[in-house]
């Protein structure tokens, strides 16, 4: 079955050099507008030939090293430092940034449980739609900016995934080291179906996905490792002229690979961790603890880590969910194959 045409109309000419700041404009009626439209900023910088470079950030709107490194770059980047095309959505669900949270301030969606999308969907499958079907296919390589939001806080890094294409697989892990974060990792998700990071490589395209900190903020150093990364990404994969950024420590190769690097939490209750962010674990080592809320007098429930490795990722609240991720242990190894 085809799909109708997005909804999702552009103020800028993606063919035309040059720097262009402009809208995506989706059509929305809402009691407060009833001729209204979601205004998502987009800026499209253009050289001749070349590749196409797609930025995002925002993908949930309570990141915000991608949100504000990309708007930041939108207001420096000219055409003459690149060749061919870069593409900067600093706000992929701008109704989440809008309201400072996750998910959507207009339908409770989560854009990156929202892929492929729909166009006759609501207003979040409507942007993951567009995203999949016109501005991917534009794209040769896409980098995805995102950190821990309100409720994780995450070692920087940049990822990749095991794919089935050797050589796309190949691509995307030389992409993810190249950023320069002090960890580059190859990722395992818990559920890849409906995430960017799956409507992208299905077309064949280079996905370089991050995580660079967390707690609902930004902080200068979180900050300053996101725009050495994208300054990297771009230089790496030829789009812009220059040199890598290196940074200064050594770079820690961390492998995920299966679903026991996650911990989550079985217990409600307050949440004691045993160790900080970027420790080293060993296998049956307590990680941490849940105490009962609603008595005093009964021990905590203890956690213990599954694998040797690196706590990679925490809980950011101290309060605690069943279902809550509250670790993430990756393996640290002495290089990442392709």
């Amino acid at each position: 079955m085809s799909l109708r045409p997005s909804p999702i109309s552009t103020t800028v000419d993606f063919d035309r050099d040059g720097v262009q700041h402009g809208y995506l404009k989706l059509p929305i009626s809402t009691d407060e507008s009833a001729w209204g439209a979601v205004m998502i900023p987009v800026s499209v910088i253009k050289n001749g030939e070349g590749p196409t470079a797609l930025l995002t950030g925002g993908n949930h709107g309570d990141e915000y090293e991608g949100i504000t490194a990309l708007l930041k770059l939108t207001t420096t980047l000219e055409a003459a430092q690149i060749q061919g095309r870069v593409i900067i959505v600093p706000m992929m669900n701008l109704p989440a940034a809008r309201a400072g949270k996750r998910t959507s301030g207009l339908d409770q969606g989560n854009l990156n449980r929202s892929f492929p999308g729909n166009p006759d969907g609501n207003v979040t499958e409507q942007i993951a739609d567009y995203f999949t079907r016109y501005l991917v296919p534009l794209s040769d390589v896409v980098l995805d900016l995102h950190s821990g939001g309100r409720t994780l806080d995450i070692i920087p890094f940049a990822a990749s995934h095991r794919l089935d294409n050797a050589d796309q697989q190949r691509q995307a892990l030389e992409g993810a080291i190249a950023f320069g974060a002090p960890a580059a990792m190859m990722m395992f998700e818990l559920d890849a179906a409906k995430l960017f990071d799956t409507a992208v490589e299905s077309q064949g395209k280079i996905f370089v996905a991050t995580e660079l900190g967390g707690g609902g903020t930004s902080t200068p150093q979180s900050v300053a490792i996101t725009e050495r990364g994208i300054h990297n990404f771009l230089v790496h994969y030829g789009v812009m002229k220059g040199e890598l950024q290196t940074p200064e420590e050594p770079q820690t190769y961390i492998d995920m690979p299966d679903a026991s690097c996650y911990v989550q939490s079985e217990h409600e209750g307050v949440l004691e961790l045993t160790l900080a962010l970027g420790e080293k674990v060993e296998a049956g080592q307590v990680i941490a603890r849940v105490y009962d809320m609603t008595r005093c007098g009964v021990a905590p429930v203890e956690y213990h880590a599954q694998r040797d490795g690196l706590l990679v990722a925490r809980r950011f609240p101290a309060q605690v969910k069943m279902g809550d991720t509250i670790a993430v242990i990756g393996a640290i190894v002495d290089r990442l194959d392709a």
